[in-house]
Order: structure tokens, then C-alpha cells, then sequence
């Protein structure tokens, strides 16, 4: 639950007990990288540090690191330092008091209680909704926003920031964050071959000044539900559309009428031009019968059931070959991070309808691994490493 009181003076959004708590959350997930670790052996002295930068106003985002993500397609990413990852954690604390209230339900991209399945979730009950029970027939528009983090204008961003947030300290704060340029300072961690692969218009390097944020931030995933919040409230309030889901840039609406969503599609590219900046990307936009199946978040939503997509089955395929392939001793660092994967896919099997999946995989894919691993169950829920079994067992 959000904490509905919001934190007024400096003293206390920049108090050491609430920059302790933030570094704490950073942590869970982040405790084993390297910055992470440099920050750690002295966290006490560098939250203090971070204090007084913080409230004298000094501070400024550090070095970020550039590389590059291939699957499913190649996107530039930029990782903040450890201890800006500390100060998106004060802001989005911050903001989240005041935003959270004012976001619809079917926005479901990094919200506390949402997330890809429980999107999933929600959607099948529409289409029951829709079809009325699987009786009639209904439609679904799937789009997406043409470069949306690149394309993105901080001006416009910041202003919306401005109508609802009256406290200087978090303004100031914002706007530092907002309008901070990662391309001006970091470290480049991929190969140049691969940044070749990223096209102009999908390039922090390339876009206009004061426009895009960068792919990977806390407060970018923050900022793209505020931004697109105004999309949200005009589809709900303006367009009066009943089924109308969004998960970060992608967007699904159903519909039993076909020219109704042809008439939405337009007026929504018509209000993200004029409003937002922004546009549809006029190659990924689907319209058709629900029965046709809805691929989004890496599910497959029919009707009558869910499938897994196949590009997920095939990742996993991928990774449990290469856990194979090696000729080396299977150590137990190797065993856990192969239950790792393995549970990590199967939870995911778990929201959709995917039991002969599960059974073939494990007969037909682990190969070696069922040595180490076993299923917890009849349903192959997940799975746990056997106990006993000599870790030196050759490949």
C-alpha cells in the first residue's frame, strides 16, 4: 500500500533514515554488482555524502553504463550508478503518493499489485466481458508507440510533474533527473558492433535535445506511466472505451465493433501527436477476432484459454541446451542457476494453460539437468536440486 502521507520538508526526504531505507531497497536486486559492492564497504559515510549533496542542491547523476540487449531486439540501455538508483528511489517514493491515486486500473506497467500477469489476468476477463461468455463475437485493436522512451519530451513531462507537485525540494529534484543528459557521461560496456545495430531513431546519441529517457531507470519506467497517463484518462474519459488495457507503450482495446476501433485508432494517434509529441507506429497495429488470440506480454489470450508464446519456449530450449552442451563438471554454482531458469520459466508456464508443455520439456529438453533437478510435483509446478547426488558427475 502507498503511504498516502506525504513527506513535506527537505529535512525529511533527504534525511539519512530515508536515504538508509532506499539504499536498503536498491539492494535486494543490485547487491551483487560491482558498484553496488564499492558502495557497500563504506554505505554509511556515502549516504551521508549523498545527504549533503541532496540537500545543498549539488548533486548531479553520476557515470551511467552503455551496452547493448540483443533478445528480442537489439536496445540501448542505460544503467545509473548505484547510488543515483538511490535518489530514483527517494523521487519515485515521492511521486508514487501523488500519482498512484490518479493512474486508471489498466495501466499495469511498474505499479505495486499489477504486472504482466496480472494483466494477463484482467484481460481474459474482458474477453468473457466482450464475447459475453464466448458467444459473440468480439474484436481486439493492438498498438504500440513509435519510439516511445526516445521520442519522449522532457518538457512536457516535467510540466505535467508541475501541475500536481507543489514541493521545491522534489522539483528540483525531478527536473535534475528529468533533464540530465546520460550521453554526456558514461561508460561503454558492449562492443561497437552492436550499438551499430540500434537504428537512429531508437538512439538516446541521435534524438533532439531535451527529449527521450533512457531504457532502464527506475524513474523512466515512473515517468512513462505519467506521461502516458494523459492517454490513458483520454481513452477512458473522452473515447468512454470499456476494454482498454496498456502496458508501458503497448496498447490493447476490444470491442464488438470493428469500425469502432478503427475510429479510436485514429483518435488516439490524433491526441498523441497533438498532445504528447508522440505517434502510432503504423507497422505494428493488429486488428481482428478475439478468437484469433492476443499476443501480449509474452502470452497468447484466447477465449477459451492462454499459450505461452513461442519465443519464450524457444529461450528456454536455448538455455537449457547450453546448460547441456559444456563438457566441463557440473559444479554447484552451475546446478542453482540452472534451477534458477528453470523455476523462473515454469512460474511463468504457470499463468496460462501449458501442462503438456511443462511434461515435454522436462522429458525432452533438460537432458543432463535431471540428474541434479527434480519437480516438486505431479503438475510440474517447479523444482528443487536433487539432495546427495555427487555434484562431480561428468557431462
Amino acid at each position: 500500500m502507498i503511504n498516502r502521507k506525504r513527506i513535506k520538508s527537505a529535512d525529511q526526504i533527504f534525511s539519512y533514515e530515508n536515504l538508509l531505507k532506499r539504499y536498503y531497497e536498491c539492494r535486494k536486486r543490485k547487491r551483487h554488482t560491482i558498484n553496488a559492492l564499492k558502495f557497500e564497504l563504506n554505505f554509511e559515510s556515502e549516504l551521508l555524502k549523498l545527504q549533503r549533496e541532496l540537500e545543498s542542491h549539488t548533486y548531479k547523476p553520476g557515470q551511467s553504463i552503455c551496452f547493448v540487449v540483443t533478445k528480442p531486439k537489439p536496445r540501448e540501455i542505460f544503467a545509473a550508478d548505484f547510488r543515483d538508483r538511490i535518489v530514483h528511489h527517494i523521487l519515485v517514493g515521492y511521486l508514487e503518493s501523488i500519482f498512484e491515486a490518479k493512474f486508471i486500473d489498466q495501466s499495469y506497467a511498474c505499479r505495486k499489485g499489477k504486472g504482466a500477469h496480472k494483466a494477463i489476468k484482467d484481460l481474459k476477463k474482458h474477453i468473457r466481458k466482450a464475447t459475453k461468455g464466448n458467444k459473440e463475437q468480439s474484436y481486439y485493436l493492438q498498438v504500440d508507440i513509435q519510439s516511445f522512451f526516445v521520442s519522449l519530451k522532457k518538457d512536457i513531462l516535467f510540466e505535467m510533474i508541475k501541475k500536481q507537485v507543489k514541493n521545491p525540494e522534489i522539483l528540483w529534484l525531478a527536473e535534475t533527473i528529468i533533464f540530465y543528459n546520460p550521453t554526456l557521461n558514461y561508460y561503454r560496456k558492449s562492443q561497437m558492433s552492436l550499438f551499430d545495430l540500434i537504428p537512429d531513431h531508437k538512439s538516446l546519441f541521435k534524438v533532439g535535445q531535451n527529449q527521450g529517457l533512457p531504457i532502464g531507470n527506475l524513474t523512466s519506467q515512473f515517468f512513462a506511466n505519467v506521461y502516458l497517463n494523459e492517454l490513458d484518462q483520454y481513452a477512458k474519459r473522452e473515447l468512454k472505451t470499456k476494454h482498454y488495457f496498456r502496458y508501458v507503450d503497448d496498447l490493447v482495446i476490444l470491442s464488438q465493433d470493428k469500425q469502432q476501433l478503427k475510429f479510436w485508432r485514429d483518435e488516439i494517434d490524433k491526441f498523441l501527436r497533438c498532445k504528447l509529441k508522440l505517434r502510432l507506429h503504423p507497422k505494428k497495429q493488429i486488428m481482428q477476432g478475439v478468437e484469433k488470440g492476443i499476443d501480449f506480454l509474452g502470452f497468447v489470450v484466447k477465449p477459451e484459454y492462454t499459450l505461452t508464446r513461442r519465443r519464450i519456449i524457444r529461450n528456454l530450449k536455448e538455455k537449457l541446451w547450453n546448460f547441456n552442451k559444456d563438457s566441463e563438471k557440473f559444479t554447484e554454482e552451475k546446478i542453482n542457476k540452472a534451477l534458477s531458469v528453470a523455476n523462473s520459466y515454469y512460474g511463468q508456464f504457470k499463468h496460462s494453460n501449458t501442462f503438456g508443455l511443462r511434461r515435454k520439456l522436462w522429458l525432452y529438453n533438460f537432458g543432463l539437468l535431471k540428474n541434479f533437478l527434480s519437480p516438486v510435483d505431479k503438475n510440474m509446478s517447479y523444482f528443487n536440486v536433487i539432495k546427495n547426488i555427487p555434484i562431480n558427475l561428468k557431462t
